[in-house]
């Protein structure tokens, strides 16, 4: 089978780190951008009636796998310490590297999807949409292996007031850096760390459970 683009995401996201563990965590908007042979009016018909969509997208931005693919990963709900089978856990690292998430449709703008929640990181290829319909897709009973449970307690997040960001920037950074976007097994105390938001180069540290931003520059 070849599958190509339907569309790409556009969000603040610019590259891997800091991006939500899991869709729907952070409720940062995007854009879904169809490509020109399927930028059709008629492939929208219906869709402003539902809530949520289904994403099938690529891990465009993974290093290549060196030899085989690897039966086990390290997922980061366990400290990156214990291996579970790849296809127990949402890691990027598969066979084929393909994602699933589910997002709210926040309205249908012209051509475009405006969506909330995506754990995308901007220009990853979309390769299907389809309507979240929750008699079928939702099963809150349903036993959830090593990640039962709702994450854990969100950080307290402090952005100084001369950052140059505006109040939908600082909402937005605050939601994202609230979910401690650190690797599991990284916790040390005043170090700094840096990701691409919003095309603008976040630096923070943590500290007894407070994100302090230290930086906001534009790229």
């Amino acid at each position: 089978m070849e599958i190509t683009p339907v569309a790409y995401y556009h969000g603040p996201f610019g590259e891997k780190f800091g991006i939500p563990r899991q869709s729907s965590l952070a409720g940062v908007e995007g854009r879904i951008v169809f490509t020109e042979a399927y930028s059709v009016r008629e492939a929208l018909r219906g869709l402003e009636g539902f809530e949520r969509l289904w994403l099938i997208w690529g891990f465009s931005a993974n290093r290549p796998a060196k030899g085989e693919w690897q039966p086990t990963v390290r997922p980061p709900r366990l400290g990156g310490n214990a291996a579970m089978g790849v296809w127990a856990t949402r890691s990027p690292f598969r066979p084929n590297p393909l994602g699933l998430s589910c997002v709210e449709l926040v309205k249908v703008d012209g051509l475009e999807l405006v969506v909330k929640g995506a754990d995308l990181m901007d220009g990853t290829p979309i390769y299907d949409i389809k309507p979240y319909i929750p008699y079928a897709d939702a099963y809150p009973e349903a036993r959830s292996g090593f990640v039962s449970g709702a994450p854990e307690a969100r950080l307290q997040v402090v952005i100084p007031e001369e950052l140059p960001l505006t109040q939908a920037q600082r909402e937005a950074l605050t939601e994202v850096l609230s979910l401690d976007p650190r690797p599991a097994y990284q916790d040390t105390p005043g170090r700094e760390y840096g990701m691409i938001f919003d095309k603008r180069n976040i630096r923070f540290s943590v500290e007894d459970g407070v994100v302090t931003v230290l930086k906001a520059d534009k790229i």
